[in-house]
């Protein structure tokens, strides 16, 4: 056991070990990254950055594939002259030892007096060799005289050298070649110097076995150094790093020229497109020349001059047709006045009439009132048009309101046979926001919901989080097709043309609704499947002008058609995030099955207002029903506000 509670405990502290190495390379990563963010930044937004270093890098790139062909060939050229002027000296020099040890000889010494020492003779006679072979180089060369005996020692054996030159610049894999072959052999070799008074060099070597005056083997090296052509490569090389360097500058300046006279165009086309789509305009490009450049201006500013007509009548146009509707509205006021005033006459007395006749008084009431509902909303639309709707906002409880815009659609509910639930009212949902105008946008949402839910529930949904608070309400009727969600907000737009409306809609509400959300500064926004139901969001900022950056809500609701097959496809339990759910059976709709409702979703932990809005969205899904389904909904007490 204690084994292994031991391993137990390394194996944690390995993987604690990797974490931090993990955690400290990560940081690494994040520290050598931020410097260079403003580079990268200004990389990627400069084109002509970009181009003229990417010109500078291949110009450079060139200059040394060539720099390094041409000193290649100017160095193979000098070695080839050198090796060539080696040999020929070499072989002279060869010639000239061979003739001198052919030739006979007295046994004397170094100062010509006559010895009787054989060995003697023979050192004085190599050393004598050295001297008339140096003298006729005048110090382009040195010469080295070894004995082909590796053993021979004493002092009329050993190494003749001229010039200072250490018997080690002569290479051991030469020697051996000398000795193996006939004829002269030739090597680099790095030329060292006894008593360190001269640096070393490169240098070419050049050797052959000869026999001396008695008959005696020995080795002769030619030593020609190399530091005349190491100058005269180190000059090659220096002029084309100038000339290199110079032909990387100039080329980089052309680049930065020519890219300037293309980008510098794009640049003001650029600033010129930004002041336009921000509304200035009557900004145009300034155009010189005759060359692609300048027609590029020319078409451009025929198409900005062809822009601003447009948009000058387009706006005039809108600015006619909003003074029309506002004046005919306005008109229409007073006579609708008098009919008004005459209708209710005859309502009144409405009981004095034959039946057609009374029902047609009912039917003139009825008509007048959506006349006058209409007459409003065209105002409404009117003052939205002309920008002058104004926001009264002041700290409200969205439960209020959401209590009032249930309280006055009961009736209508009720001949429909739907029940209307709210969710999330347990904790106060407080923003800055015009109560009236609030109101409205819920009570268009309800009573759609109501109008289209073919008697199943309602469920207004209340969450608050962050700087956002949100009111949702879901229907499971017909729901929106495919591309309705986008177009159920549009002025006069019907879904089903041929439906009839029980409530006398204008066909405006929405399209208001959505004018007054935004007047807050928050969002209107629909989701909705064919056969499942759809869901209207209202987003508000807690505080007026406030951006929005998300909202509590969903807009697609968990218990859509897709998240339910999601659920299906992975675990379906009875519990979810750790809350229990009760049930209770769906209100029956005779002649149809009622549509199964999955369970209500619960606090996911995440603060939903942190996240971004999903936008309008319609799934297009087949149709399911199913018998005996049932609706769950929260618990009492239980936090019901959905996380996303």
């Amino acid at each position: 056991m204690f084994r292994r509670h031991s391993r137990t405990a390394g194996s944690s502290g390995r993987r604690s070990d990797r974490g931090l190495g993990r955690l400290a390379l990560r940081l690494l990563r994040r520290s050598l990254r931020r410097p260079l963010l403003p580079a990268v930044r200004l990389w990627r937004r400069n084109i002509q950055l970009r181009i003229v270093v990417t010109t500078l890098l291949m110009s450079l790139g060139v200059v040394v594939v060539l720099g390094f062909v041409v000193v290649g060939q100017v160095r193979n050229g000098l070695v080839d002259a050198k090796k060539q002027a080696v040999e020929s000296q070499a072989v002279a020099g060869f010639a000239v030892a061979r003739q001198l040890a052919s030739e006979p000889v007295e046994s004397r010494g170094r100062d010509g007096a006559a010895t009787d020492d054989p060995s003697a003779a023979a050192g004085s006679w190599r050393t004598d060799l050295l001297e008339q072979l140096v003298g006729g180089g005048q110090g382009t060369f040195n010469v080295v005289a070894l004995s082909a005996d590796p053993e021979g020692t004493g002092p009329n054996r050993g190494p003749r050298t001229s010039g200072g030159v250490d018997v080690a610049s002569v290479p051991e894999a030469l020697r051996a070649r000398v000795a193996e072959n006939q004829g002269a052999q030739l090597t680099f070799t790095e030329i060292t110097y006894r008593g360190g008074g001269h640096a070393s060099e490169p240098g070419l070597v050049v050797g052959t076995r000869l026999n001396d005056a008695d008959g005696n083997p020995y080795e002769l090296y030619y030593l020609f150094p190399l530091s005349e052509e190491q100058q005269s490569l180190n000059l090659v090389r220096g002029t084309l790093a100038t000339a290199g360097l110079f032909l990387v500058v100039l080329l980089g300046a052309i680049a930065w020229v020519v890219v300037r006279q293309i980008v510098t165009p794009v640049r003001m086309a650029a600033g010129i497109a930004e002041r336009l789509s921000a509304g200035r305009l009557q900004e145009r490009m300034k155009v010189t020349g005759e060359d692609d450049i300048a027609r590029l201006g020319e078409a451009f500013n025929k198409m900005a001059q062809s822009l601003q007509l447009k948009i000058q009548q387009l706006e005039e146009l809108s600015r006619m047709q909003r003074r029309f509707v506002s004046d005919v509205s306005h008109e229409l006021r007073t006579p609708l006045t008098t009919v008004r005033m005459a209708a209710d006459v005859i309502h009144e007395a409405r009981v004095d009439f034959d039946p057609v006749t009374a029902r047609s008084a009912e039917l003139l009431g009825d008509q007048l009132d959506r006349f006058e509902s209409l007459l409003s909303d065209l105002l409404e639309i009117s003052r939205f048009d002309a920008g002058a709707a104004a926001l009264e906002a002041e700290a409200i409880d969205l439960r209020e309101v959401v209590r009032r815009v249930i309280g006055g659609a009961e009736p209508l509910a009720e001949r429909k046979g739907t029940r209307i639930r709210v969710a999330g009212d347990e904790q106060p949902v407080v923003a800055e926001a015009d109560a009236r105008r609030v109101e409205r946008v819920l009570r268009n949402l309800v009573v759609n919901a109501v109008e289209h839910g073919e008697g199943r529930d309602v469920v207004v949904r209340l969450a608050a989080a962050g700087g956002a608070v949100a009111v949702a309400v879901r229907d499971y009727g017909v729901g929106l097709k495919p591309g309705e969600a986008t177009r159920v907000f549009n002025r006069f737009w019907r879904a089903d043309p041929a439906r009839a409306r029980t409530t006398g809609g204008t066909g405006l509400g929405l399209s208001i609704a959505v004018e007054d959300a935004r007047l807050h500064g928050g969002w209107l926004q629909a989701w909705g499947e064919p056969g499942g139901g759809s869901q209207f969001r209202l987003t508000l900022p807690r505080t007026a002008d406030e951006p929005l950056r998300g909202s509590p809500i969903p807009l697609e609701p968990e218990d859509s058609r897709q998240n339910r097959e999601r659920t299906r496809a992975g675990s379906a339990g009875t519990k979810l995030s750790g809350h229990l759910l009760a049930t209770v059976p769906v209100q029956p709709v005779p002649g149809r099955s009622p549509l199964p409702v999955p369970p209500l979703a619960a606090p996911s932990g995440v603060d939903p207002a942190a996240l971004p809005g999903s936008g309008a969205r319609v799934v297009a899904r087949p149709v399911e029903r199913q018998e005996g389904s049932v609706v769950r909904v929260p618990l009492e007490g239980e936090d019901r506000t959905r996380g996303n």
